[in-house]
């Protein structure tokens, strides 16, 4: 068998020009090919533009601005697909937000004592973005509001900006939860038909090139899909059809996914039939048909065919029932613990959690010293310094490095458009269809990348800021003066002091999965004793395969932020990538080699799971001990003989790639 690689490697050259920007900038400047959602789009610009409307008809255009600020934040934080969970995005961070804004209102204007407690809210708020994605958005919008609220007149008493601010974003939620009625279920239902398609698009490249970017893309499917299910099952009481039957047809893709990597080991394609057959099966789910399956096969003669065969044979019997006979369905993934439970852990973690407390004492230093700086030093418009930090400072956005470079770029093309608006647009009305124009630039520009989205931001936050203060063009240069002056602090205080080693940021990840994978491998092959412990030990396997694509999803992020950092973080994230290819590929082979022995093959000795066990254990030890990989000539020892030939092949490919000692 030909061990040639396809995969796609980032490569950390040289640049080919010595005056060409440097590949990680031109990476955060390439814009993402990511499709505009038009339907956030719309909403943007009548969140934002509807209450600076109302406010000019109440000549009450500072209440208005508020109520668009407010808008803002539930427009930037609203990225979730259910319907469910966006209530969630949007409604929990506003509260954060209130809160955040009447902090910062009642030490406003009483010097060091808001350096103080803007501090604290800002170790508060890192700690808490450690938690998740919804503790992330709501511990960044505890920090803006309150040095907003610490930094700017805000109208009194101390309730009013709360109020008006919560209102934006309760006008955003009620906006974003119009079209519930028409499509409440249809973010899962769709998530759960894309995993199809995606599962089609897999089979259709099985034995090509193509194949391995393919099967990433399920894997993220299939994750998303999982997580938008399950959290809806999590706050469903009782049991509810729609929900079992979408979790049904979810669970019996993984049959057809464990399939797809032998069908690519066998070195061909698969016959044109099953990655249309499954693509119906995607239309079936999206539309709700339940209609008696019609399938068109071609017999199945070995066990590679029979196994793709009987997964899809199963799967369209399944999606096309009204409703799963039998119990409720189990998940591949275990139901979620109760919110109780899931509050006390998270608790633990952020008191206990070292990852918790070091970002946010790097937060709270950052914050501090914009803090100080602009207490000692006469700076213009200074809050600005501290909202700049806050947006740059955020690690599980992206790297911290390119995020401050891309910001200050961002910012400067932002006051371009902001230089513009001001110098030559009136105030008043015409401020209003300028904004319905800036506004829907956010969702779009957002969608493209961090440099695009704070380059739409910067002048809706500027035309807004100018109906408070009434500054006019005079923003423009202080604004652009307090984000380098932020950047640089960021750099400085929240990057360079800190330096993670790449050991506890991405090797022990790594390791681990190695480690993951042979236990994986053990799994896979263990002896089982009879048909209860059989199925039993099938749905540890699924189990156990889910979490270590999970586990490499999230090393592979941190790679794509290591990526786009200089040197020598970017160039050792592009070294090791192949480490994680070979990884999936090892599992991707183990999977492959049980689907086969299910289906009819000689099963391996237990010998032989164990050697290859021991040597990825050997090499999750290497990953940890070494700085760099070293690719080593290592040559074949002859073709494996056996269900575990793949296996072996992709085991020693990973193990080329580093050397003991190195």
């Amino acid at each position: 068998m030909s061990t040639e690689r396809t995969d796609h490697i980032p490569s950390g050259r040289g640049r080919p020009h010595p005056l060409a920007p440097p590949a990680w900038l031109l990476g955060g400047l390439r814009p993402s090919t990511a499709p505009v959602p038009w339907a956030a789009v719309a909403r943007a610009a009548v969140a934002l533009a509807t209450p600076l409307a109302v406010g000019f008809a109440l000549d009450e255009p500072e209440y208005g601005a508020l109520v668009s600020m407010g808008a803002l934040s539930g427009v930037i934080g609203d990225t979730a697909d259910a319907y469910r969970m966006r209530i969630l995005n949007i409604a929990v961070p506003q509260l954060f937000g209130a809160a955040g804004v009447a902090l910062g209102t009642l030490v406003f204007g009483h010097g060091w004592l808001a350096v103080g407690a803007l501090t604290l809210v800002a170790l508060v708020s890192g700690m808490i973005s450690s938690i998740g994605t919804v503790a992330s958005v709501s511990g960044l919008l505890l920090l803006l509001n309150a040095v907003i609220g610490a930094g700017l007149p805000l109208p009194q008493p101390w309730w009013t900006a709360p109020l008006l601010l919560g209102a934006g974003g309760l006008f955003v939620l009620v906006l974003t939860l119009l079209g519930w009625p028409l499509r409440g279920r249809g973010p899962e239902r769709t998530a759960v038909a894309a995993t199809y398609r995606a599962l089609a698009d897999t089979l259709e490249a099985a034995g090509g090139p193509d194949y391995e970017e393919r099967r990433r893309q399920v894997t993220h499917a299939l994750n998303q899909a999982y997580d938008l299910v399950l959290g809806r099952r999590a706050r469903v009481h009782g049991r509810s059809p729609s929900l079992v039957r979408m979790l049904a047809q979810l669970n019996v893709v993984i049959p057809l996914v464990e399939a797809a990597p032998a069908a690519h080991l066998r070195g061909r394609p698969l016959p044109p039939g099953i990655p249309a057959a499954v693509r119906d099966l995607a239309d079936a789910v999206e539309e709700g048909r339940s209609a008696a399956p019609v399938l068109d096969l071609p017999a199945p003669r070995t066990p590679v065919e029979r196994a793709v065969d009987s997964a899809l044979r199963h799967a369209a019997a399944v999606v096309h029932l009204a409703e799963p006979d039998g119990p409720p369905v189990d998940d591949r993934l275990g139901r979620p613990a109760p919110l109780r439970a899931r509050a006390l852990r998270a608790v633990r973690y952020v008191m206990f959690s070292g990852a918790s407390w070091r970002y946010g004492l790097r937060l709270a230093l950052c914050i501090g010293l914009a803090q100080c700086l602009v207490s000692l030093i006469e700076v213009e418009r200074s809050y600005w310094v501290a909202l700049t930090v806050t947006f740059v400072l955020k690690p599980d956005f992206g790297s911290v490095f390119s995020r401050a470079v891309l910001r200050a770029l961002g910012t400067a093309a932002g006051l371009v458009v902001a230089a513009a608006v001001l110098a030559e647009v009136p105030r008043g009305w015409w401020d209003v269809p300028v904004m319905v124009v800036l506004a829907a630039l956010i969702p779009a520009f957002s969608a493209k990348g961090y440099a695009f989205q704070t380059a739409a931001i910067t002048p809706v936050i500027l035309l807004l800021s100018d109906q408070l203060n009434h500054q006019g063009f005079d923003l423009i240069r202080p604004r652009l003066l307090d984000s380098l002056i932020g950047c640089a602090i960021t750099l400085v205080a929240g990057y360079l002091l800190w330096p993670e080693s790449w050991r506890t940021r991405i090797g022990d990840r790594l390791a681990d999965a190695v480690d993951d994978a042979a236990r994986y491998l053990e799994r896979a092959f263990a002896p089982v004793a009879d048909g209860a412990a059989l199925a039993a030990a099938r749905t540890a396997r699924v189990q156990a395969r889910r979490r270590i694509y999970r586990d490499l999803s999230g090393v592979r992020s941190e790679f794509q932020r290591a990526l786009t950092e200089p040197p020598p973080t970017g160039a050792r994230a592009a070294a090791w990538w192949p480490l994680v290819v070979a990884v999936e590929r090892v599992v991707d082979a183990t999977t492959a080699a049980r689907v086969r022995v299910d289906h009819g093959a000689r099963p391996p000795a237990a010998g032989e799971v164990e050697d290859l066990a021991g040597r990825l254990r050997e090499l999750a030890e290497r990953v940890r001990s070494s700085a760099a990989p070293v690719r080593a000539d290592a040559r074949p020892q002859g073709e494996a003989p056996g269900v575990l030939a793949a296996v072996h092949q992709e085991v020693a490919a990973a193990r080329a790639l580093t050397r003991p000692g190195h």
